[in-house]
C-alpha cells in the first residue's frame, strides 16, 4: 500500500528556516509527482509547490518563490521542502501529495495519496 508521510514541522521564529520531509512508502518515488499543499488556519488547502517526475519544479504561490525550494532524492524515496526566511503567513499544516502522471497540477483532486500533514507555526 502506498503512503506518504510528512515530518519536520514545528514552531519557528520569523526569519528562520525549516526543512520538511515527505517519505514515500510502498512504491518507488521515481514514478510519482509530488506536491506540497498548505492549509492555513480557517482556510482551505492550497498547493504551493510541486516537483515532477523529472525534477522540474512548479511554484503556485508567488510569496514563496524566492524562499522555498523543493527537491527529491529518489534513491531514498524522499522529497524535501526547504523553507527560508519564514513569515507568520507561512503558518499552517503542510501536506505532501502524490500523483502518478508525470506533470504537476494545482488541482488537489488529481493527487491520489496524501499524508496526514505536519504543522508549521511561525511566530513574529
Amino acid at each position: 500500500q502506498v503512503q506518504v508521510v510528512e515530518s519536520g514541522g514545528g514552531l519557528v521564529q520569523s526569519g528562520e528556516s525549516r526543512r520538511l520531509s515527505c517519505k514515500m512508502l510502498g512504491d518507488s518515488l521515481s514514478l510519482w509527482t509530488i506536491a506540497w499543499f498548505r492549509q492555513a488556519p480557517g482556510k482551505g488547502r492550497e498547493v504551493i509547490i510541486c516537483i515532477s517526475q523529472d525534477s522540474e519544479s512548479s511554484y503556485y504561490e508567488d510569496s514563496v518563490k524566492d524562499r522555498f525550494t523543493i527537491s527529491r532524492q529518489n534513491g531514498a524515496n524522499m522529497v524535501y521542502l526547504q523553507m527560508n526566511n519564514l513569515k507568520p503567513e507561512d503558518s499552517g499544516i503542510y501536506f505532501c501529495a502524490a500523483r502518478r502522471p508525470s506533470l504537476c497540477s494545482d488541482e488537489a483532486s488529481l493527487y491520489r495519496y496524501w499524508g496526514q500533514g505536519t504543522p508549521v507555526t511561525v511566530s513574529s
